[in-house]
């Protein structure tokens, strides 16, 4: 009996333990979303768009709706695939719930694309707020 006791104590603190890990985990930064962002519309990644968006930038449509409706705006435009070469953070600013980060897109073609991506920390994890272009990038 004593053992089962010193058992599920033992058990009790792992679980807490674990919680408590789990709670500090601040998941990626805002940095590492944005260039997940960019990839995934690179890819044309629909499913993993959505999940990195807000609300608002899904126009509040549902995960279905969205990708059905991402999927019927991109289905005749297969050479928008895998345009980047690379994809790389140039400028990164966060604050407890909002970020700005800058990313340069280097396509195959050689040129660059300059993208401003607001973020907001929402469930304890960032979003994107807003993705748009900033300027192209210099050569």
């Amino acid at each position: 009996m004593i053992v089962f006791a010193i058992v599920a104590v033992l058990v009790v603190v792992l679980i807490v333990a674990a919680g408590v890990a789990i709670s500090r985990d601040p998941g990626p930064s805002p940095s590492e979303v944005a260039l997940g962002y960019e990839q995934a519309w690179d890819r044309l990644d629909f499913e993993t768009l959505w999940s990195l968006s807000t609300s608002e930038l899904r126009d509040g449509r549902t995960r279905g709706d969205f990708i059905a409706d991402k999927r019927t705006a991109y289905r005749d435009r297969p050479e928008l695939r895998r345009l980047a070469r690379h994809v790389a953070v140039e400028e990164a600013t966060a604050g407890p719930h909002v970020a700005v980060v800058i990313t340069s897109v280097e396509l195959h073609d050689g040129s660059r694309l300059r993208d401003e991506l607001k973020l907001v920390r929402r469930g304890g994890r960032w979003q994107v707020l807003t993705y748009t272009l900033r300027t192209p990038a210099a050569g």
